[in-house]
């Protein structure tokens, strides 16, 4: 980092220490949206642009979402609002299959805990905080009333996307090209020393600031408001219910379910 960002950083470090011994104290809630942008590949170039806008509509729901950052110093859950189908009223069951559950992070204890529901089945998923390799910038904005810096990485994308389900990968990938040829993602995100804590909205974090806008692969978390020591006290938890698992094999549940739902679908089809 640069003698600029540094001598920011001094009077930020001499406070963060300064309620390190009383963590709890220390509270927040900031509120994210998040914009995917759609692909339809070699099938949305035989559309029209009047095609592409209906489907755009109609997954409308798991295109933009809302979410809920609470925190603390040590502690954080992340939480997407519920929102209704336009269309049918209803909450958007099947995508909420391969959407992120609510999520828990302890950053002292280097822990993650997310609830997952998959076919009528709760998973309770535990595992280690998401290793990030942080590039630090000098590149800053504005966002909001925080002046941010950027800071860039490349992980794995199956590191990203574990609790998602796609037919092509299951097409292309076998055990070996995951361990050899895994694809990765470039991460973008904005974070700023004006709240030097280690947190940041899904499960990115590990910056001298909280992330307030994010971007990796079509989709971009941006923070849209910040609550800082609310006077009603935050109560911040991990999920309970549900079986213990890992990630991976949380990953391997998944795919084994499709499969068999796909081979079923096909041996109807052959009779």
């Amino acid at each position: 980092m640069k003698l600029s960002i540094i001598r920011t950083l001094i009077p930020l470090l001499i406070f963060f220490f300064t309620i390190q011994g009383s963590a709890q104290s220390f509270q927040g809630k900031a509120y994210y949206f998040s914009k995917s942008k759609m692909e339809l590949g070699n099938w949305g170039a035989r559309m029209s642009e009047a095609q592409k806008k209906q489907i755009q509509n109609l997954l409308k729901n798991r295109l933009e979402k809302k979410y809920i950052l609470s925190f603390n110093m040590q502690e954080s859950t992340f939480v997407e609002e519920e929102k209704i189908d336009a269309i049918s009223g209803a909450t958007d069951s099947w995508g909420g299959y391969f959407s992120r559950g609510d999520l828990y992070k302890n950053i002292k204890k280097n822990e993650l805990t997310q609830s997952q529901e998959f076919y009528g089945k709760r998973f309770l998923v535990k595992d280690k905080l998401l290793k990030i390799e942080w590039n630090l910038g000098t590149e800053t904005k504005t966002i909001g009333n925080y002046t941010c810096y950027k800071a860039a990485a490349m992980i794995p994308k199956s590191d990203l996307n574990w609790f998602d389900f796609s037919w092509s990968d299951l097409r292309q990938k076998t055990d070996e090209t995951i361990q050899n040829e895994e694809p990765l993602i470039i991460i973008e995100a904005w974070y700023t020393l004006q709240i030097p804590i280690a947190q940041g909205p899904a499960e990115y974090g590990g910056l001298p600031g909280l992330i307030l806008e994010v971007s990796a692969g079509n989709t971009t978390l941006l923070c849209s408001e910040i609550v800082l020591n609310p006077k009603e006290n935050i109560t911040i938890t991990a999920p309970e219910k549900g079986e213990n698992i890992t990630k991976n094999e949380y990953t391997s549940n998944i795919r084994k379910k499709m499969v068999e739902m796909r081979d079923n679908r096909m041996g109807r089809r052959s009779r």
